[in-house]
């Protein structure tokens, strides 16, 4: 059962649910490729080929704990929007939750840079009264979570 789930109130429903966006992934893949390019672009050089897999496998090593990492905090995230609430949970292990009242909320901002446009990601700025405000980061189809917030 997820967090959701556990703590939502007789009577609320949830209008939305939001994901992390694929490309937290990026950075990992990135590391990756280089290693394969490291690997494949030197092998033809059998004089040096102990140094060129070290060389590769430092990257591709950093590049599978940036994945994994990545894999948690999206597996570990839940993000979701009722009729009465903003719930936000992220961590496996240790938590933080944010729960925010809609009726507390005073704007919703969403930043996108020109490659989170294009690939349908950006931050949500959550601004309540009171609490102050709550980035969510890199989240998929963030003009839907925020009119899902917004619309009453």
């Amino acid at each position: 059962m997820s967090y959701v789930d556990k703590v939502l109130q007789p009577g609320e429903r949830v209008k939305a649910h939001a994901t992390i966006h694929w490309v937290t992934y990026l950075n990992g893949l990135i590391a990756l490729a280089i290693a394969a390019v490291i690997f494949i672009a030197a092998r033809p050089a059998p004089k040096f080929a102990l140094a060129v897999d070290i060389a590769a496998l430092m990257p591709a090593a950093l590049g599978v704990m940036l994945i994994l990492r990545a894999w948690f905090h999206q597996w570990g995230t839940e993000i979701a929007v009722t009729d009465h609430r903003v719930i936000y949970k992220s961590g496996v292990i240790s938590r933080r939750t944010v729960e925010m009242h809609v009726d507390q909320i005073e704007s919703v901002e969403v930043k996108q840079s020109v490659a989170g446009r294009i690939l349908g990601y950006g931050d949500l700025v959550v601004h309540g009264s009171g609490e102050g405000s709550e980035t969510i980061r890199l989240i998929a189809d963030p003009l839907a979570v925020r009119s899902a917030i917004t619309a009453r």
